[in-house]
């Protein structure tokens, strides 16, 4: 007896009310379903034509759905049948029944959760916003890999430049996203490399280059010199900002976990939670002003500054990571205010240390120096980022041509 092979709608409704489009392989009046992760309402299904009517808004993609999964069951039982001559309607579903989780989503979300186990409490919120996003210009519950074409990914770029209004960067990083996911899905043999949308011809993500500013050696000088005896909070503000450009922009959540210990010989030693890459670098006088502020407060983990001396649990990554996060929030606020005073005009954040070092060190210092400064796993990383700060070619050129 041959074995039969039809898309049908199952009988039980989902809560939403739409039912779950299935492919029922049946011999010898014994039935298997191959649910296809998608389900439509009643009214848009056609029994008859076994397909989605154009009254649904995802018809087309859905019905080419349907045909590719139809298309695996009939060429996985002919190739069973191929080979061996009882094959049962079971043994064909469960030679093409999907693990679990290989819908887009199913991966993403298990993606999300490791990175909530890895303490990155910054990328959670802002990956889940980003799927979100995705969700939403989809129209249905989740995808499948197959389905993540380049012209689907362009219709989702045009939706978020259109429609939410977003900036290159932002676009770029939901898409940068959606890679990283695929990528992870090929890996665990999850995705069909051979559907993969990205690289040559197809999708690419270039990253647009960013404006950075830096203050100027004057700027630096005006905010040392601040008398804020009478504010705090406002001198704990300066005193992070300036730590962190004293030890050539050091990233501020670094500079949070650092730790007594951390300093030994005159020396720091801390390795960058960015990529742990180590390092040394002698104590600027400077710096030995601003410990000694330090040196008699309530101790905490063995930290020196008190931001994270409340966390109960240090083990704990996440919750060390959104304590960070909070307090720098907090930090820049002041830091604003301490920008105020300065009279200093530019945006002053606890991030513009960094760019700060990089426009005063200029083409002063040799690009592998500052690779080690940077503490870039890359020469190109930093070659790229201090051409930023660096203007005389181009200053140069323009005079001689204005003024030549």
């Amino acid at each position: 007896m041959s074995t039969s092979i039809k898309v049908l709608i199952r009988n039980a409704p989902k809560k939403d009310g739409t039912f779950p489009i299935a492919i029922r392989i049946s011999k010898e009046g014994k039935s298997s379903y191959i649910h296809i992760g998608q389900s439509v309402k009643l009214e848009d299904w056609d029994a008859v034509a076994c397909k989605v009517k154009k009254s649904h808004q995802n018809s087309v993609r859905l019905n080419n759905l349907i045909a590719q999964k139809f298309a695996e069951a009939s060429d996985t039982s002919l190739e069973l049948q191929a080979k061996k001559k009882d094959v049962s309607a079971k043994l064909v579903a469960t030679k093409i029944k999907p693990k679990k989780g290989v819908t887009f989503f199913a991966v993403a979300n298990e993606f999300v959760e490791n990175m909530r186990k890895e303490g990155k409490y910054n990328r959670v919120p802002t990956d889940l916003s980003r799927l979100k996003n995705f969700r939403e210009f989809l129209k249905t519950g989740d995808i499948d890999f197959s389905e993540i074409t380049v012209p689907l990914l362009n219709r989702f770029r045009a939706h978020l430049k259109g429609d939410k209004k977003l900036g290159e960067r932002t676009i770029v990083n939901h898409l940068i996203l959606i890679r990283t996911i695929y990528n992870q899905a090929i890996l665990g043999e999850i995705a069909d490399v051979k559907n993969y949308p990205f690289g040559r011809r197809k999708i690419q993500i270039k990253i647009p280059q960013s404006t950075k500013i830096g203050l100027t050696k004057q700027e630096v000088e005006k905010i040392e010199q601040l008398d804020l005896s009478a504010v705090p909070k406002l001198n704990h503000a300066r005193n992070i900002f300036l730590f962190s450009f004293y030890f050539a922009g050091v990233r501020i959540s670094d500079v949070l976990r650092m730790k007594w210990s951390d300093f030994q010989n005159d020396r720091l030693f801390y390795s960058m939670g960015k990529n742990d890459k180590p390092g040394s670098l002698k104590i600027p006088a400077k710096v030995v002003n601003i410990l000694n502020q330090y040196k008699n407060d309530e101790p905490g983990h063995g930290l020196i500054f008190p931001e994270l001396k409340v966390v109960e649990d240090f083990s704990d990554q996440y919750t060390v990571a959104r304590k960070i996060s909070y307090s720098v929030k907090t930090l820049n606020k002041y830091l604003k205010k301490v920008g105020e005073m300065a009279k200093i005009e530019k945006p002053l954040t606890n991030h513009i240390s960094r760019h700060t070092f990089g426009n005063i060190s200029g083409d002063k210092i040799s690009p592998q120096m500052l690779q080690k400064l940077y503490r870039h796993s890359s020469i190109t990383t930093t070659i790229s980022y201090q051409n930023n700060f660096i203007h005389k070619t181009a200053d140069d050129a323009l005079d001689s041509v204005l003024n030549g």
